[in-house]
């Protein structure tokens, strides 16, 4: 199917048994479109990203999009009628086990059979796209120290100075000092220069970071083993040279459970870990100290690393999106799932994640699956994670925010449809629970909530060297360790947002690129900023996101 040829048009839809379509530009009442060489007239007003009805629809009547039933009708819909939260509702077809032998046609990688990127290579393989300290409590109660840290790092490396805002406080309580309180009404916030980041004192150490989070106690044993075993993914993180970690004493994360799981994720595992234990050292101020001295060494170790050339089969791609909009199916998820084929083809690893926004999308999935046992596996936790949410009165059809529905994302099925495509079409080579990590080359499936920082965090526990992230409303999550790209479904969110967008598909949606030429440019930044040669606006815009999932209803 020729891919330009479609988008070139005012509306379009996915797949050739659909029965809707979706607007590509506003289309005015009483008009008519085109769709697949089929005349419909409109009986509304239909705004970019939304959808309209090509046929008729009684109640009961199933609503396909990219060929899987998305939803039903709750009352008639006319043709060339408005779909909306008042006339559809929430529907899936059923998951069958898996079936028919796997066959797919890998695309075209002989332009990138050679290629590389810099990174830090470990002892035990993997390798980095960035080169970081970590510092992370077991447990929220230490906090308070883990910033006490913070400051003490950022300010004695140079890695924070006074920004614009500080600037722009400080005039205004001068302001306020003088009793020049007219002149805070009219504050005009002047433009400050940012000031200049002091010499790096460690060149080869990309910076420290610190994961504050609320667990570690007071849940439940399972709480605590995930947080551990997400803390540990962090630290086996080929990203991480290091860690520093601060424990109370007497929560249920304890540091020997950190240890197992670190060990279950890497039998032998040789980076530098210094725990400190703050029952253990009577004073605050004396395991302070000692962290503060052990964290120092271990920068002066991990700046021994250096980068050097290797292969993108060495790329842990995460495959993520946040803030979706009726595009998000249709340029940026399937262009990032073009890049997810090639690295596959390529030997490397991708994951795509958040289970509910996969509701109605699993057939495909299932299907797809290496083995029955895997497929099976991804069956097993779907339902498992549904089946939590309906006991407390809730289901995935409650996924989808108010601005994914404002712009064209009706029901979780039509949401989970898009957002499958993140995966490309390569064969499921495994699938996963949160928060194992990811071993397999291939495409693989990870349990996470839909939420984006906790399915980013996971992602990044699970392996993750770099993410890649779709998004039609603009979203600034970024994330402590591995880099995140922010691609947008449309050029209007990338001119709006500058500052959080990195690469812009919207030539997709114009008709001006197809999928596979976008997919290419998507590996080529994803290469660049793994290398280091760049940074993602995520990164320069210190956005750390951290948060675990607490094992529930998180959609």
């Amino acid at each position: 199917m020729n891919e330009l040829r479609i988008f070139q048009r005012k509306a379009t839809k996915l797949a050739a048994n659909d029965n809707v379509a979706v607007a590509l530009v506003d289309l005015p009442a009483k008009s008519s479109v085109d769709v697949s060489g089929s005349r419909h007239q409109l009986a509304a007003t239909v705004p970019a990203k939304q959808k309209f009805a090509l046929q008729e629809f009684a109640p009961g009547s199933q609503v396909v999009m990219y060929g899987l039933v998305v939803g039903e009708a709750t009352e008639p819909i006319a043709h060339g009628e408005l779909l909306s939260t008042k006339n559809i509702r929430h529907l899936t077809g059923p998951v069958r086990p898996k079936s028919g032998n796997l066959s797919w046609k890998a695309p075209d990688i002989s332009r990138w059979q050679n290629a590389t990127f810099q990174g830090y290579r470990r002892s035990d393989s993997q390798v980095g796209t960035r080169n970081y300290w970590l510092v992370v409590p077991l447990v929220f109660c230490e906090n308070k120290n883990l910033g006490s840290l913070q400051r003490a790092f950022d300010a004695g490396l140079g890695v924070w100075q006074p920004d614009a805002y500080e600037r722009h406080v400080a005039d205004l309580a001068n302001l306020y000092r003088a009793g020049r309180i007219d002149e805070i009404r009219s504050y005009s916030f002047p433009d400050y220069a940012v000031a200049e980041q002091q010499q790096r004192i460690f060149p080869n150490v990309d910076g420290v970071r610190f994961l504050a989070h609320t667990m570690g106690c007071g849940g439940t044993k399972e709480d605590a083993r995930a947080l551990c075993g997400l803390i540990a993914g962090y630290i086996h993180n080929p990203n991480v040279a290091g860690a520093t970690i601060l424990s109370l004493g007497c929560q249920h994360a304890q540091a020997s459970l950190l240890k197992e799981e670190i060990h279950r994720r890497n039998p032998k595992f040789d980076k530098p870990l210094f725990v400190f234990d703050q029952q253990q050292s009577h004073l605050e101020t004396v395991m302070l100290k000692n962290a503060v001295r052990e964290t120092f060494r271990g920068l002066m170790l991990a700046d021994q690393a250096r980068r050097a050339a290797a292969p993108l089969s060495e790329l842990n791609i995460a495959l993520q999106c946040g803030g979706s909009d009726g595009f998000s199916g249709i340029s940026a998820n399937p262009a990032i799932g073009y890049t997810s084929d090639l690295v596959c083809a390529l030997g490397g690893k991708t994951i795509l994640s958040e289970f509910p926004e996969l509701c109605g999308a699993e057939q495909n999935l299932v299907d797809r699956c290496v083995s029955p046992g895997v497929a099976e596996k991804f069956i097993q936790l779907m339902q498992a994670y549904s089946a939590r949410a309906q006991a407390v009165g809730s289901g995935f059809e409650a996924n989808p925010s108010p601005g994914n529905i404002r712009d064209g994302l009706l029901t979780d099925a039509m949401k989970s449809a898009g957002a499958a495509r993140k995966g490309g079409t390569s064969p499921i080579t495994d699938v996963l629970d949160y928060p194992e990590y990811v071993t397999e080359p291939g495409l693989n499936l990870l349990c996470t909530p839909g939420s984006d920082v906790e399915a980013v965090s996971a992602q990044v526990g699970g392996g993750a060297n770099i993410v890649l992230f779709t998004t039609g409303l603009g979203t600034p999550t970024g994330n402590a360790i591995a880099p995140v790209v922010k691609i947008s479904t449309n050029s209007e969110l990338a001119k709006r947002m500058t500052d959080i967008i990195d690469l812009d598909t919207g030539a997709i949606v114009r008709g001006e690129a197809t999928i596979e030429q976008m997919g290419e440019s998507v590996l080529e930044l994803t290469v660049r900023v793994a290398s280091g040669e760049m940074l993602a606006k995520a990164e320069t815009n210190h956005q750390d996101d951290f948060i675990p999932w607490k094992r529930g209803v998180s959609l």
